[in-house]
């Protein structure tokens, strides 16, 4: 398995902003899936430079609807 593809890592690191983003903005709780998935995104994108070399390719072409799917609540 590539690192590009391992989802336990890119779960980490989407919960890991999910965390930061509702300490952030506590009204992201009650925000729905597609809003909080599109401003982790953003957040990720935001913060790329921050993230290691290995991180930085886990995320490089993550999508909102990837992120989404991460967490949890997408009913398709």
């Amino acid at each position: 398995m590539t690192e590009e593809n391992d989802p336990n890592k890119r779960r980490k690191i989407v919960n890991r902003f999910l965390i930061k983003l509702t300490q952030e903005e506590p009204q992201m709780y009650y925000a729905t899936t597609s809003e909080v998935a599109r401003s982790i995104h953003t957040m990720i994108k935001e913060h790329t430079n921050r993230l290691s070399v290995e991180e930085q390719a886990l995320v490089r072409g993550m999508t909102i609807e990837d992120i989404q799917g991460m967490l949890g609540f997408n009913l398709k």
